[in-house]
């Protein structure tokens, strides 16, 4: 099984930390770089080689990663000279790729099964499958249902629910045939040609934990919870 994990962001909000430290390399509960987390998670769930795509500070992640032969991985790398947006990428790699693989941010923080999302994505026909998860946001105000000039109802501090993309896709490599290579493409837009055309993606839906450490709030989170959360992360970790 094959991973692509996308590792070439500036990872801007997480400043000024990755003005000389890759987002990826930032150290989890002063234990692992994320990147480490996440590549012992795919060893461990029978994954054999895994595709960096690196960009800003992309020397550090080579040196710190290596060719995976401490994992017994076979790790390669693609360099984005400008940035391509989360799926540009893989247009300069579809000779390079299987018929299905993963796709996933190298700053995700989870105990999904990666295996059981691709193999699940082979059950299906679509061309993309997303790991999806719930989301709780508690809204700061009373919300008013106004007609008119009449309040029709009044809901105080409601609790909005809402389903994210996690991140993390099992992709078929015949989806990259409508983009040319060295494209600018994300994630976003490819999800939403594919609902145009009439072949939508499919929604694996996980209610395990999940945490992007994209904001420092989070990557707070991350950290304090690391201790607890060790054994459900990397239960084979040595």
């Amino acid at each position: 099984m094959h991973a692509v994990i996308l590792a070439g962001g500036r990872g801007v909000r997480l400043g000024p930390i990755t003005s000389y430290l890759p987002k990826p390399l930032v150290p989890i509960g002063d234990e692992y770089p994320i990147l480490e987390v996440v590549i012992q998670q795919l060893k461990a769930q029978g994954f054999t080689h895994v595709t960096l795509a690196i960009g800003h500070l992309g020397h550090l992640i080579r040196a710190c990663i290596g060719d995976g032969t401490r994992w017994n991985l076979d790790v390669r790398y693609v360099t984005e000279e400008e940035p391509l947006g989360t799926a540009g990428c893989l247009t300069n790699l579809r000779e390079e790729l299987p018929e299905h693989f993963l796709v996933m941010n190298g700053d995700v923080l989870t105990n999904l099964d990666f295996a059981k999302l691709l193999d699940c994505h082979l059950g299906t026909s679509a061309p993309v499958t997303v790991a999806v998860t719930n989301r709780h946001l508690a809204t700061e105000f009373g919300v008013l249902d106004v007609q008119g000039d009449v309040i029709a109802g009044i809901r105080e501090k409601p609790v909005l629910e809402y389903q994210v993309s996690m991140g993390v896709y099992a992709v078929s490599r015949d989806v990259l045939k409508a983009y040319q290579r060295c494209e600018p493409l994300g994630f976003d837009r490819l999800l939403d040609n594919l609902v145009q055309r009439g072949t939508p993606p499919y929604a694996h839906v996980f209610e395990g934990y999940w945490l992007d450490i994209g904001r420092p709030d989070d990557y707070a989170r991350a950290n304090e919870e690391f201790s607890q959360l060790r054994d459900l992360l990397l239960p084979h970790a040595r």
